[in-house]
């Protein structure tokens, strides 16, 4: 089990220390983080009346400013953002001072927005900037270099950093931000979208506190850590967090990562069960439903999403998978659009609508889209994986390497980026590392039963034949273990390959069962027909069978001594990827 901060060992005070930075936030505007410390306070047990803790300090400076700050703050509330900023100019205290600032940027963001909608479709090129972003900037700098910004001033600071793309800068202030206020999930939040590398993590000092494990159990999650984000988080559910909606929802966005799909739709229901009027995450949810082909599930989410906020992006997104899964592309595109129109930096918004484009054959469309979505997340595996999709329709096989390759090294243990690697360097007549790369993809667990097929087909190429056969061996062992018989194409490639192999090697025992099973394939049961007849007049003229070679795994377990075909030397691959 994953060792976590000693700090949890006192449930009671945690559960203090959020009710304290419930009502900090909620004075700031900062209501996403009001949320995510509610939902953590609501999963552990009420405190009792003398032990609330007291309302935050309360200044001479706060004092003058009351008046100011109140009036601001329903300003700010209505969205009124101009109009905030302009009533609190000249207030000193630092609550007052951040609403302020965050009025101004909010209003740029607002602006920068309603710009966007109106002059730009989806997929232009030209990005519209928030223009008080320097003025902000330098403001901020001077309070930062006087030391006179608080934990929420600081995080202020790094978001402007960010939206300049001033990243190295904005890390080291969101990292001064978690010291200075450890409880303030938003700046943990911002460097989960900044730390790209599990090198530049182990790289940074982070406050001993337990909102670090719940920092860790996230970014892991991103960083596609899967192994060490779920036991953070069962960890977690073990100290006392076991009714959080929020670590359920993110163990299901987990078990989505790694396509363990059962598991992530038992875990999604599970929390419809406990929050049926939740949005969040339900576009991950609807993703699954999709790849199950799960029509009516997806219809009901879809409605009852609309039933509760059809001006969601998530609900959006959930449309858009309803009707892609119902083969109505321009409208589902048409709905990933609308999500955009509503929060231009969603990032499954921008994937899903790549997706409905390469449907269309618009791969232009796609490219952008693609492009967008790696703008948002660089860690989107997805989009770099639908880049090089597209760019393999346009038979640009360098490009489409490029891009698998980084897709590769964000999912380095998925076989659909193993094969479509090991698919490219074959185009580009790269033997060895397509060979490397398919073997790979058997090792890690191949999802979608491939890659011993073409690891065969390609030791055929290269005149190998006994590697080949052992490859359609292996393969038709495990579909026969596993029971799915759907890839009959497949299935009667191997059966014809080593019924051929076989009677060449004069194993006509093993090839008389290859032809047998051959006859029960359409596109093979001539061929099968044909071998029979061969083997029958081979025999007819005295020879006899080797008992060289066996097929055991047709007709009982493989052991290790009795390999598939034993006189073939094993085969020579590298694990290591190219």
């Amino acid at each position: 089990m994953v060792a976590l901060s000693s700090q949890f060992g006192d449930l009671v005070e945690i559960k203090k220390q959020l009710t304290v930075i419930i009502a900090l936030c909620r004075e700031r505007g900062l209501m996403h983080s009001v949320k995510w410390a509610s939902e953590l306070a609501f999963a552990l047990d009420p405190l009792p009346m003398n032990e609330l803790p007291p309302p935050p300090p309360f200044t001479e400076e706060d004092a003058q400013d009351l008046d100011a700050y109140s009036l601001a703050k329903s300003f700010f509330d209505l969205k009124e953002y101009d109009r905030a900023a302009y009533f609190l100019r000249g207030c000193r205290s630092q609550k007052a001072y951040f609403l302020y600032m965050y009025s101004r940027y909010l209003s740029g963001e607002k602006k920068k927005d309603d710009e966007t909608v109106d002059s730009l479709g989806p997929l232009e090129k030209g990005q519209v900037k928030n223009e008080s972003l320097r003025e902000l900037r330098v403001e901020l700098s001077k309070k930062h270099k006087a030391r006179e910004l608080d934990g929420f001033g600081l995080y202020l600071y790094g978001v402007v950093l960010r939206k300049l793309d001033l990243l190295k800068e904005a890390i080291d202030v969101f990292v001064e931000a978690t010291h200075c206020l450890p409880l303030h999930w938003g700046a943990w939040l911002e460097l989960c979208n900044l730390v790209e590398n599990k090198e530049m993590l182990k790289s940074m000092s982070f406050p001993d506190t337990w909102m670090k494990d719940f920092f860790l159990a996230h970014i892991y999650t991103e960083m596609q850590m899967i192994e060490e984000a779920l036991q953070k988080y069962q960890s977690l559910i073990n100290v006392g967090f076991s009714k959080s909606t929020y670590i359920i929802s993110q163990i299901a966005v987990a078990y989505h990562n790694i396509r363990d799909i059962d598991k992530a739709l038992s875990m999604f229901n599970e929390l419809r069960e406990q929050d049926p009027y939740r949005i969040e995450n339900m576009d991950t949810f609807s993703n699954l439903l999709y790849v199950r082909t799960m029509k009516p599930e997806l219809s009901y989410l879809a409605h009852n999403l609309c039933d509760i906020d059809k001006y969601r992006v998530e609900t959006c997104c959930v449309i858009g998978n309803y009707y892609s899964l119902r083969s109505q592309h321009e409208k589902a595109a048409l709905y990933f659009q609308r999500a955009l129109k509503l929060n231009p930096r969603c990032l499954g918004a921008w994937t899903l609508m790549g997706h409905e484009y390469m449907e269309m054959k618009n791969t232009s469309a796609a490219i952008q889209a693609y492009r967008h979505a790696i703008e948002v997340n660089k860690r989107d595996y997805r989009a770099w994986y639908g880049l090089g999709q597209t760019y393999e329709i346009l038979k640009m096989p360098f490009y489409c390497l490029y891009y698998y390759r980084r897709a590769h090294q964000l999912r380095p243990n998925d076989s659909r980026m193993l094969v479509a690697l090991g698919e490219c360097y074959e185009k580009l007549n790269q033997l060895v590392e397509a060979t490397k790369c398919y073997w790979r993809a058997y090792s890690v667990g191949d999802v979608e039963r491939m890659a011993l097929v073409k690891l065969a087909k390609l030791h055929e190429q290269l005149n190998e034949s006994d590697q080949a056969a052992q490859c359609y061996v292996i393969y038709i062992k495990e579909i026969f273990e596993c029971g799915e018989l759907m890839e009959q194409v497949e299935l009667s490639t191997a059966f014809r390959y080593l019924g051929q192999y076989y009677f060449k090697n004069k194993q006509y025992d093993d090839a008389s069962i290859c032809a047998q099973r051959c006859c029960n394939y359409n596109d093979a049961r001539e061929e099968g027909k044909s071998l029979l007849r061969q083997i029958s007049q081979v025999r007819g003229q005295g020879e006899t069978s080797s008992s060289d070679l066996s097929l055991p795994f047709i007709f009982g377990p493989l052991s290790a001594k009795n390999t598939p075909v034993r006189r073939m030397s094993p085969l020579n691959l590298s694990s290591v990827t190219p």
